[in-house]
């Protein structure tokens, strides 16, 4: 046979019928007769509903394009980032969808994308606010998008990009205004009843009212419903609406500059150089209670639960996790880092991208408090014993994490940490116990920030120390301590943390001892006897305030100078506020109830009195319902060796000073008595008219009299009568 007869032949052969396998079908269906169902068949099957609108994806794109070899551990890492964002899909039955994808191209290298999809929109939504712009490497910065979103951009058509017209510059007031005032007044800001007035004060005569809110009273709304808050520098002025959020003012007339919605919003804080405001509602189950806003563009940043994560134990009680307050947030002094305490760490976050700093918190194992230094990106935080380590103070440097200084404590209940102003001094107050736990005692440490080492001095303190306080901007500082906390007689002590030393006296014609200041803490003087529970000291130093506040104090008010060591004596009845203008001239003190509500027996006392530094009463004001003051703070434009100068060479400006004054005092006597000169000289032009009428009518008189002129002194006889009138007598015996 040929080739071409042996493939004619297979086929035949195979397309033959084979009986045998037709038998095993026919037996195969005599033994399955009967189990089928006689009804005609109609599969349903149950398909999950479809979701067309792709919410829950995103698109990350951006990131770095590795080949195959890579792949596996790109995405490892990709997958983990945005894991921890939220749950990723998982549907039934599907082993091998994850909810990532990150395509390759042919090479089997990346593409710089991938493909996120989660179990809720709200994560999703989550994702891109947290990983827009965040920094995956040195190169690559992530951009984050919905996948709805990215699925529109690729059905835009490509044109001709057009640039869009510019809206019509719109000049911003003028924040800074008020500090052009020429009398260089202070403002400061009151709220009682449904009234929000702000008032200039010069620190000599009576407030003047600026603004009361003539504006929105006009248009029937009021201009505020709760509290208000000036920010750090005076420059915008914040009023809360609860239902709404926050608004701002600024300008000379008080002008809207911003709203921010923070729906319960009841406490806000400015950042130090104004950049941002923190709004909080104090919402236990809002997962959003405190909001970070910038000022410029009105954007929230970033939203914060009341609590940080894992903070409360979860064994504690409903009335036992009321019972501890929230840690508040902290700004750096330049605006770059918002800090939180949380469980054993300090989260700290950058501006303005709100992004935890490096990646990671800062560890502190059983931190109790920490606070931001005023001047420098230091935090100083105490932490009580822990896992057998003792009791310690902590100097942290932000952003590098270096340890600067470290105090070890032992024996220690409780520690409370203040900074002076000029981040110079840190004071920790430590309060100790004795080995048996029943007596506890005081000391001081006092932390040198700006020397080398940062050195550390113990100072001890055998009374209870009740306040402590630095001068703002020098190296003093005050005390209260009683060898009973509950003492009413209390003793205030003064230290400075330099010390004098007298030199010996040098030979030669003229002798002199040559001063010495040594870093040592010195005691200054100390006030036995005294009436007080809290210190304040002036803005400009060297003058205190040694107050008694509170409803069960006697409201006492000494005026203290530390260099002069005058003291005036004032009083305050109920008054719980004392509060210092921001140049040091004028203090207020203030009795105030909460908006919430007070009670009925305060009515009579709400109010506040202005006073001099010296302690002379200025102004007093009462009303039934008084809610807050607060005074415009003011930028501090002088450096301190400015200052100095200023004060040293003040005889120079002393004349300049008391004609601007007497000038001053000029123009309030010719504004008070206007209405008084106004009367004078009708009565005076009324006078000269009358005379003039009388003087064209006298001879019209002498001819009626027959010639006799009552004008005429010459007409009169002047006789002089004595008359002596007997007061009183009186009768004294002389022997």
């Amino acid at each position: 046979n040929t080739p071409a007869n042996k493939n004619d032949s297979t086929i035949s052969s195979t397309m033959a019928p084979n009986p045998s396998s037709d038998d095993d079908l026919a037996a195969e269906a005599a033994d399955l007769d009967g189990y089928f169902s006689d009804a005609e068949l109609e599969p349903e099957p149950k398909y999950p509903p479809l979701d067309n609108s792709f919410e829950r994806c995103i698109v990350v794109s951006n990131l770095p394009k590795v080949p195959e070899a890579k792949y596996e551990k790109l995405s490892k890492v990709v997958l983990k980032l945005v894991a921890r964002i939220g749950n990723l899909v998982k549907y039934e039955g599907t082993d091998d969808f994850t909810g990532f994808f990150m395509p390759q191209a042919e090479d089997g290298s990346t593409v710089g994308c991938a493909f996120v999809e989660y179990e809720t929109a709200g994560d999703a939504k989550k994702a891109i606010e947290v990983l827009e712009d965040w920094k995956f490497d040195k190169n690559h910065a992530l951009h984050v998008t919905l996948y709805e979103r990215a699925s529109h951009l690729d059905e835009v058509e490509e044109e001709e990009f057009t640039q869009p017209e510019p809206e019509p510059f719109k000049e911003r007031p003028n924040t800074m205004s008020w500090l052009e005032d020429s009398c260089q007044r202070d403002q400061f800001a009151l709220r009682h009843g449904k009234e929000t007035q702000v008032y200039w004060n010069d620190g000599r005569s009576e407030p003047v009212m600026d603004y009361d809110g003539a504006r929105e009273k006009k248009a029937g709304v009021n201009w505020c419903e709760y509290y208000v808050q000036w920010s750090p520098k005076g420059s915008y002025f914040a009023t809360l609406v609860p239902n709404k959020g926050v608004i701002l003012w600024g300008g000379k007339n008080f002008e809207k500059l911003g709203r921010f919605a923070a729906p319960g919003v009841d406490f806000v804080l400015f950042s130090p150089e104004e950049n941002y405001i923190l709004t909080n509602n104090n919402n236990r189950n809002d997962p959003n209670a405190i909001k970070i806003f910038s000022i410029q563009s009105g954007k929230c940043l970033r939203a914060f639960p009341l609590y940080p994560k894992d903070f409360l134990d979860p064994n504690l009680g409903e009335s036992e996790k009321l019972a501890i307050a929230p840690p508040p947030f902290q700004w750096s002094h330049d605006d770059k880092y918002l800090a939180r305490m949380g469980k054993d760490l300090i989260s700290v976050f950058e501006t303005p991208s709100m992004k935890l700093l490096d990646k990671r918190s800062l560890a502190a194992d059983g931190i109790h408090e920490f606070s931001f230094s005023p001047t420098t990106n230091i935090i100083a935080y105490w932490a009580p014993e822990h896992k057998n380590q003792p009791a310690h103070v902590d100097l942290i440097s932000i952003p590098s994490r270096k340890k600067l200084r470290q105090k070890n404590l032992f024996n220690v209940t409780k520690c409370s940490m203040v900074w002076q102003e000029g981040g110079e001094y840190l004071g920790v107050k430590v309060t100790r116990h004795t080995k048996s736990k029943k007596t506890l005692y005081n000391n001081l440490e006092l932390f040198r920030v700006n020397e080398p080492g940062i050195p550390v001095e113990m100072l001890d303190v055998k009374d209870a120390v009740m306040s402590f306080s630095w001068e703002p901007h020098g190296s003093r500082f005050a005390i209260i301590h009683a060898e009973n906390p509950t003492s009413t007689k209390v003793n205030v002590t003064f230290y400075d943390m330099f010390k004098t030393l007298e030199g010996e006296k040098k030979k030669g014609k003229k002798a002199s001892k040559e001063k010495q200041i040594v870093a040592e803490v010195n005691t200054i003087e100390t006030l036995e006897g005294k009436q007080c529970n809290c210190i304040f000291w002036s803005p400009a130093g060297r003058t205190i305030i040694l107050a008694a506040l509170g409803d069960s104090a006697s409201g006492t008010l000494e005026f203290y100078d530390v260099d002069s060591k005058t003291l005036t004596i004032k009083e305050h009845y109920r008054a719980n506020q004392v509060l210092w203008d921001p140049s040091g001239r004028t203090v207020a003190t203030t009795v105030s109830q909460p908006i919430g509500g007070g009670h009925f027996k305060f009515a009579m006392d709400n109010g506040y009195t202005l006073w001099t530094f010296q302690g002379k009463q200025l102004a007093q004001q009462s009303f039934e319902t008084f809610y807050q003051f607060q005074w415009r703070p003011r930028e501090k434009l002088s450096t301190q060796k400015e200052i100095t100068e200023i004060s040293k060479n003040i005889k120079k400006y002393e004349k300049q000073f008391n004609a601007f004054d007497v000038a001053k005092k000029a123009r309030l006597r010719l504004e008070e008595t206007k209405g008084k000169r106004k009367s004078r000289a009708e009565f005076r032009a009324t006078m000269a008219r009358l005379k003039e009428w009388r003087g064209r009518q006298k001879q019209e008189r002498m001819d009626f009299n027959g010639g006799y002129d009552s004008d005429d002194e010459a007409n009169f006889i002047a006789t002089e009568v004595t008359t002596e009138t007997v007061l009183n007598t009186k009768e004294v015996l002389i022997y």
